[in-house]
């Protein structure tokens, strides 16, 4: 196994730059420097090459399967200008046994060790991509290993399911002494309501992680573009008194209440001859309807709506600074409702977000049905009574071979090279 090193901090100017070693040949390696300080203990030191002194930098080292690799692993925590930086990166390199390591190759040394799997992997490059506060706290709650434990729990209960099914087969020409299906089919039970409420939970916590898409819809001069300006707090969106001004989905991203929002500026919903103007009008409709909240601005109450308004979406009038009556409404121009609309948005997404689940990625949510998949022809072939023990145990390993695939125990290689390729190299 080769010993690698990389930059573990940003690149650029900075107050303090980290370099990270891992491989057998770690503390051989920073030894070229410096006197070793104790395991796990910082210790200020001055790196000294070939009788030059490179920097003054605090020295960190890690025995194998106490690092976050596995292996033996060090830290220099030098002086983070791009001169020192390029220095001992260019001293590392002349190390014999060393080399510069590939994107996510510290992670994935992670992985290889048993040290992650591969749900906390895809939990750690979420949290480094993380933008919100709820995207914060879902990539830590995946990333402490919590969906791992309760997958172990879930396979304890199928090897249990499994064992029970194998053993009508070694024992087919015996009489077994006791019917094995009632606890099977219990077990099965079981195992499909948890994995089908973890399931109930991905679109949420899918949406957590790549963001909710509010739409504005209304027809032509409803005051939309104005609105999604007031809600961006900056121009976003050009506005006149022009109906058809907007041809195409205008799209901002905002955090509201801690998650990730994308509002949609759609065209006027109208009837038009114009053929550009169709096409915008047959985008803002696609996009509507595919948003996970629709906002629809209305003139007058009993104005007729192209697209029908779900149970959770929002219909409000518009214009409020040029109306005379006494209804709730808001203005995109002077700000009135303004602040009640972000209220009502965080409210009903925030409601979304509580259902969420730990399945975080579409992989994970695809593994996961097919898991259920298994299960429910299992169950099924027990309440037949008629079915083979063979292929109800074949379902199970089914359901097994799934889970362990979830967590990157088997069948995961050909994933590994892309889920990597997305972290830094110093990760």
């Amino acid at each position: 196994m080769d010993t690698i090193f990389a930059l573990a901090s940003a690149r650029g100017k900075a107050g303090v730059a980290v370099v990270r070693i891992s491989g057998p040949m770690a503390h051989e390696a920073v030894a070229e420097f410096c006197a070793l300080p104790q395991l796990r203990q910082a210790a200020l030191r001055r790196l000294i090459w070939q009788g030059e002194m490179l920097d003054e930098a605090l020295v960190l080292l890690f025995a194998a399967g106490a690092s976050f690799t596995g292996e033996a692993s060090a830290e220099l925590q030098l002086h983070g200008s791009t001169a020192v930086v390029a220095r001992v990166l260019h001293a590392l390199s002349s190390v014999e046994g060393l080399r510069l390591a590939e994107a996510g190759e510290f992670t994935r040394r992670a992985l290889e060790n048993g040290k992650l799997d591969l749900a906390q992997i895809e939990g750690l490059a979420d949290l480094i991509d993380a933008e919100t506060e709820a995207q914060r706290k879902q990539a830590l709650r995946v990333l402490s290993g919590v969906l791992g434990q309760r997958v172990e729990a879930w396979r304890v209960d199928l090897v249990r399911a499994a064992a029970l099914i194998e053993a009508t087969i070694d024992f087919a020409d015996e009489d077994v002494p006791i019917d094995v299906a009632p606890e099977v089919q219990a077990l099965i039970t079981g195992l499909l309501a948890q994995l089908r409420a973890e399931l109930d939970g991905a679109r949420a916590a899918e949406r957590i992680r790549d963001g909710f898409e509010v739409a504005i819809v209304g027809a032509p001069n409803a005051g939309k573009s104005t609105l999604l300006n007031a809600l961006a707090g900056r121009d976003a969106a050009i506005t006149s008194e022009i109906a058809g001004t907007t041809r195409d989905v205008i799209e901002v991203r905002m955090d509201i209440a801690g998650l990730s929002v994308t509002l949609l500026d759609t065209a006027g919903l109208r009837d038009s001859d114009d053929a550009v103007e169709q096409i915008g009008v047959a985008r803002g409709l696609e996009r509507a309807k595919l948003a996970d909240l629709r906002i629809f601005l209305q003139a007058s109450p009993d104005e007729v709506l192209i697209l029908q308004p779900l149970e959770d979406d929002l219909v409000v009038l518009g214009k409020a600074d040029i109306r005379n009556d006494d209804v709730l409404a808001v203005s995109g121009k002077t700000g009135v409702g303004v602040d009640w609309l972000i209220g009502e948005i965080a409210r009903r997404l925030s409601d979304r977000a509580a259902s969420a689940g730990l399945l975080i990625r579409e992989r994970q949510r695809i593994a996961m049905q097919s898991a259920v998949a298994g299960l429910e022809s299992a169950r099924a072939r027990i309440v037949q009574a008629q079915s083979l023990p063979e292929l109800i145990a074949a379902d199970l390993r089914v359901s097994m071979r799934s889970l362990e695939a979830m967590m990157g125990r088997i069948d995961v290689e050909r994933l590994l090279d892309e889920i990597f390729s997305s972290f830094c190299i110093g990760k």
